[in-house]
C-alpha cells in the first residue's frame, strides 16, 4: 500500500469513528484537536528526513492518538487507542514495523511521556504542541471545561491554574525542532498564568485585609509563595531574553547591511564592466578619427577601473587562520561563532570548545559581543571602500562628460 493511501485510510476511519461514536462531554478531545496533532506532526516530521514507513506510523499514530476516548475508560485511552490502530493496520494490511512505531508512539503520550525514538518524540510533541502556540489559552479553557464536564466537579481557578503553572514549568518537548519553534510563545503563555495567578491571589488576599502594628511582606498561601517563587524566576530571565533579542537583532542588521553593501558593489562592478567593454570595443577603434577624444577617453576609463577596483575590495573576503587551541579558550579568547576561527579544526576540538562556550555564561556573551563588534568593523571596512568607489564614479563621471564637451566644442576635429 503507498504511502498516501494508509495515511488516507487512517484519516477516513477516524473520522468516521468521531461521527459514530459522539461524546458531547469531550470538547477538547475531540475531531478539531486530533486535526490540530496531525498538523503539527506533519509540521514537525518535514524538519526531519523520515523514511517512508516512519512518516506513515508519524502520521497513522497522531490520528489514532486519541481515538481510545471513544472506546473506552478515559483513563486508559493510550492503551485502547494503540489497540484499535494495530487493528486497523492489521486490516491494511500494514507491515509489522509500522504497527509497533504506531504502537510504542501512541502509548508514548501517555502522562508522563516517554518517547524512545524520533517518530515517538515527534508524535508526543504534536500532542502538546499548543502549549506554545497562540491558541493555549482557548485550549486551556475548552480542557478544563472537558474535566468539569467528566468529573461532575467544578475545578477552583486557583487550582486549575497552579496546576497548569506547574505542568508548563516542568514539561520539555522532545524534538529540536518543537524547542525552538515553540520557545518564546510557551515563555509568555507560562508568564500569563503567573499574572493569571498573582491577580487571583491578590482578589483572594482583598477580604482579609486589615490593619497590622508593621508590614507583613511574608506570603503563608502556598499560590502565594509558589507565585512569589515564580515572579522572582521571571525576573532572573527577563534579562537573559532581552540580552539574547538583542544579540540576535544585531547581529541580523549587519548582515542584512553586509548584504545591502555586496549588492552595491555588484552594481558598481557591473555597470563600470559594461563601460569598459563599450570604451574598448568602439570608442578605441575610431580614435584615430577623433585624436581630441584621448584625454576624455582615458579619463572615462581610469574612472571605470578605479571604480571597479574599490568595489572588488569591498567584497573581497579575508582569509583567516581557521585555527583555535585549548590555550584560547581557556583564556576566552576564541570566537567560535566565527567560521574563520575553526574551519581547519576537527570536529570533536571544535565540539569541546563550543561545550566549553556554552558552560560558561561570561564566555558565551563575551564570544557573541566580540562576533557583533568584528561584524561592525568589517562593516565600516566595507562601507568606506565602497563609498570611495561610488565618489570616484560620480565625480569620474562628472570629469569625463566634461572632458567630453570641451574636446568637442573647443578641440573639434578637423575635416
Amino acid at each position: 500500500m503507498q504511502n498516501s493511501s494508509l495515511i488516507d485510510a487512517a484519516r477516513d476511519f477516524v473520522m468516521a469513528q468521531y461521527q459514530q461514536h459522539p461524546h458531547p462531554e469531550l470538547v477538547y478531545h475531540n475531531l478539531e484537536h486530533t486535526l490540530q496533532v496531525v498538523k503539527a506532526a506533519a509540521q514537525i516530521a518535514a524538519h526531519y528526513r523520515l523514511q517512508d514507513e516512519e512518516l506513515q506510523a508519524v502520521y497513522v499514530a497522531a490520528w489514532f492518538h486519541d481515538a481510545g476516548y471513544l472506546i473506552g475508560e478515559a483513563g486508559k485511552h493510550e492503551e485502547n487507542g494503540a489497540v484499535e490502530a494495530v487493528n486497523f493496520l492489521q486490516s491494511q494490511q500494514a507491515p509489522e514495523n509500522i504497527q509497533t512505531m504506531v504502537k510504542g508512539a501512541i502509548l508514548a503520550t501517555k502522562m508522563p511521556q516517554s518517547p524512545h525514538s524520533l517518530v515517538e518524540q515527534i508524535v508526543c510533541d504534536a500532542d502538546l504542541f499548543h502549549l506554545g502556540s497562540k491558541d493555549f489559552a482557548d485550549r486551556n479553557k475548552l480542557l478544563r471545561k472537558e474535566v468539569e464536564m467528566r468529573t461532575q466537579q467544578e475545578v477552583p481557578t486557583s487550582t486549575w491554574l497552579a496546576g497548569n503553572i506547574k505542568f508548563l514549568t516542568a514539561h520539555h518537548y522532545w524534538t529540536d525542532y518543537a524547542q525552538t519553534y515553540t520557545k518564546q510563545q510557551k515563555e509568555e503563555n507560562l508568564q500569563k498564568l503567573y499574572k493569571k495567578m498573582e491577580k487571583k491571589s491578590a482578589e483572594a488576599a482583598e477580604p482579609a485585609t486589615t490593619p497590622v502594628a508593621g508590614p507583613v511582606d511574608n506570603p503563608t498561601t502556598p499560590d502565594a509563595q509558589l507565585l512569589e517563587k515564580n515572579k522572582k524566576k521571571d525576573k532572573d530571565k527577563k534579562p537573559d531574553r532581552g540580552v539574547e533579542t538583542m544579540f540576535r537583532i544585531t547581529s541580523t542588521n549587519h548582515i542584512r547591511l553586509s548584504s545591502m553593501a555586496d549588492s552595491k558593489a555588484h552594481i558598481m562592478i557591473s555597470v563600470n564592466s559594461i563601460i569598459i567593454s563599450f570604451m574598448l570595443s568602439v570608442l578605441v577603434r575610431r580614435i584615430e578619427d577623433y585624436p581630441n577624444m584621448v584625454i576624455p577617453a582615458i579619463i572615462f576609463l581610469v574612472t571605470s577601473v578605479t571604480t571597479i577596483i574599490f568595489a572588488v575590495l569591498a567584497t573581497r573576503p579575508n582569509v583567516t587562520s581557521g585555527t583555535f587551541t585549548r590555550e584560547d579558550i581557556n583564556n576566552k579568547n576564541a570566537n567560535l561563532l566565527f567560521f574563520g576561527n575553526f574551519y581547519k579544526m576537527k570536529l570533536d576540538e571544535y565540539e569541546w570548545g563550543m561545550r566549553k562556550m556554552m558552560d560558561d555564561a561570561d564566555f558565551l556573551y563575551g564570544s557573541m559581543t566580540k562576533d557583533v563588534y568584528h561584524l561592525g568593523v568589517v562593516l565600516a571596512h566595507k562601507y568606506k571602500l565602497l563609498r570611495i568607489s561610488y565618489n570616484v564614479f560620480m565625480f569620474g563621471l562628472i570629469s569625463s562628460v566634461l572632458a567630453f564637451m570641451i574636446a568637442a566644442i573647443f578641440f573639434p576635429v578637423k575635416a
